[in-house]
């Protein structure tokens, strides 16, 4: 396990992060643990069944990770994971009333050419 602190953290945390990766890191903060980091690789946390749907849906719903990303990320199919999150009442398009009439006035500027 590395142990760094907060100040290491906030000036470095590309190196951080590497530790991360390879080993347990403890974050201190005055002289105290504060946070524990591990990478999900680290302890085959994304093989915990279910763990990568929760992680994508998650992160999609946050607007982290565009539909097709989240879907490769949960390793599912796009409609079925399109599927998953409508049953989850997590909207797949998330757009205004008036972006949605922009859309359908487009659509019947189309249609009627």
């Amino acid at each position: 396990m590395r142990t760094v602190n907060v100040s290491s953290l906030k000036n470095n945390p590309g190196e951080v992060l590497r530790f991360a990766r390879e080993d347990m890191v403890l974050v201190m903060s005055c002289d105290k643990p504060d946070v524990l980091m591990v990478g999900v690789n680290q302890i085959d946390t994304l093989d915990i069944p279910g763990v990568r749907a929760a992680l994508a849906t998650a992160l999609f719903n946050e607007g982290a990770l565009s539909l097709a990303c989240s879907a490769r990320s949960a390793q599912m199919v796009l409609a079925d994971f399109i599927a998953h999150v409508s049953r989850l009442g997590i909207p797949v398009i998330s757009q205004t009333v008036v972006e949605v009439q922009q859309d359908m006035d487009t659509l019947d500027q189309w249609l009627t050419s």
